[in-house]
């Protein structure tokens, strides 16, 4: 088992382009590879209901097969156990799974569960282009996934970068965070990102059955305000648009009361940007607001 620490964003249309031409990444040499995943489950979501995902990934000739506990997402940062070996010359099951391999784990989400049950759910297929940042503190990849997750015939897209710390503390990766989302001079606007906690297997199980209902307000955190945007602009629901301004408001009222100027401030600009309708790509403003999360 390792444990996966990485930092999350979501990206806009633009987004994608205006990150491959960022100063910084074009000092380092890239590659990209195509990447097919299909994701198990069984007809009762088990797994889901259990909080685990498994795939099996197509890597060129090669296939690994994974099972990844549920991550523990802050403000678009996120820790998981994950558990991954290749079924190359591996005997698998008619749905295409290394049964054995699962049961060796012996993982408690697995207990009890019928493994041959378990059956396709949802594809999501992407390409990712690596870069490999490193220095005297720390080793990170920088991975950037553009395509599609499909669940029979709904799809969402898929535009993410996704910062993974090899070696170092994790507060590199906010460092590295804010020198990629910093305007790249003066005359250039920051890159249009924000944090975002969903998975790409958590956002294909909401598309499958339905998104989660919305938190109170009341209970409101910079999370559960990450949590709501992102359920909005996957699932068009303007119930959670409703929510995230409500969350908003009461984090802002706490932030007038603390004093927290910087906050408030902050969060009075994705306020107005929900307001209007509009997915709050600030990516400074979110960065900010990171030690909150």
């Amino acid at each position: 088992m390792s444990d996966e620490i990485e930092l999350k964003l979501a990206l806009s249309s633009q987004g994608p382009a205006l990150l491959i031409e960022h100063p910084l990444l074009r000092t380092l040499t890239s590659r990209t590879v195509s990447l097919g995943n299909q994701y198990y489950d069984t007809a009762e979501s088990a797994l889901r209901s259990r909080r685990v995902a498994l795939r099996v990934r197509r890597q060129g000739e090669r296939r690994l097969q994974t099972l990844k506990s549920a991550a523990e997402s802050h403000g678009g940062l996120s820790s998981r156990g994950e558990w991954e070996w290749s079924l190359d010359g591996v005997e698998c099951n008619a749905a295409g799974l290394d049964v054995k391999g699962l049961r060796a784990l012996e993982h408690p989400a697995l207990s009890g569960l019928a493994l041959e049950t378990l059956r396709p759910v949802f594809t999501t297929d992407f390409e990712r282009r690596l870069w490999h940042y490193r220095d005297d503190e720390c080793e990170i990849e920088i991975a950037l996934d553009q395509g599609t997750i499909d669940v029979g015939a709904a799809t969402l897209p898929i535009r993410e970068l996704e910062l993974e710390l090899k070696r170092g503390n994790p507060a590199c990766l906010w460092t590295l965070a804010d020198a990629l989302c910093a305007p790249a001079d003066a005359s250039a606007a920051p890159l249009p990102a924000r944090p975002a906690n969903h998975s790409k297997a958590s956002r294909a199980s909401c598309l499958a059955s339905r998104w989660p209902e919305p938190i109170d307000p009341q209970h409101a955190s910079v999370d559960s305000l990450i949590d709501a945007i992102d359920s909005w602009q996957d699932s068009q629901d303007r119930a959670w648009l409703t929510n995230a301004e409500a969350q908003c408001e009461r984090l802002i009222e706490r932030w007038a009361i603390d004093e927290d100027t910087s906050c408030r401030q902050a969060g009075e600009r994705i306020l107005a940007d929900l307001r209007d309708g509009n997915v709050p790509w600030r990516s400074r403003d979110w960065l900010a607001l990171r030690q909150l999360a």
